[in-house]
């Protein structure tokens, strides 16, 4: 049975070889080689630029990120020398005030002691809420639906 089966994969190598002497099958394999190496360079240049492009939009963002930064400290170099600012860092730092004024030192422990401390839900100020996006709304509108909940028991920060 074993000497069967080995007969036929000589037969069968034989087969093959024989085919190798074929013109047509030898250039048919030479063209499937260089198809494959083609076809690895190019699949190697793609990731390759694919990676330096990723390289490239990372090195922008963090240019975009040290310009935006070198502009807010322009800005604030800017607020540093104009008047006004001069005028707050005299009256805060120095005690100075301006002609006419009578200036009354508190000590921090007498102003705090007649502060009143609220509770941090109830500190709220203007403008700081900001409306839901409206695919929020819609998302939280479907899942109230969804779960039965009712419009008057959500809550809506």
């Amino acid at each position: 049975m074993v000497l069967t089966k080995i007969k036929q994969y000589q037969k069968l190598l034989i087969a093959y070889a024989s085919s190798l002497r074929d013109l047509r099958v030898v250039g048919m394999l030479l063209f499937l080689a260089v198809t494959l190496m083609v076809s690895w360079s190019s699949v190697k240049a793609i990731d390759a630029n694919y990676g330096l492009q990723k390289h490239i939009s990372e090195l922008e963002q963090r240019n975009a990120i040290q310009r935006l930064g070198n502009e807010t400290l322009k800005l604030q170099n800017d607020y540093y020398s104009t008047p006004q600012y001069l005028e707050l860092a005299a009256r805060q730092d120095f005690g100075m005030a301006a002609p006419g004024e009578t200036v009354l030192l508190v000590p921090q422990a007498v102003a705090m002691a007649h502060t009143v401390v609220l509770p941090q839900d109830e500190v709220k100020t203007a403008g700081t809420t900001k409306p839901k996006p409206a695919y929020r709304q819609h998302l939280e509108a479907w899942k109230d639906f969804l779960f039965h909940k009712d419009a008057a028991s959500s809550t809506s920060p």
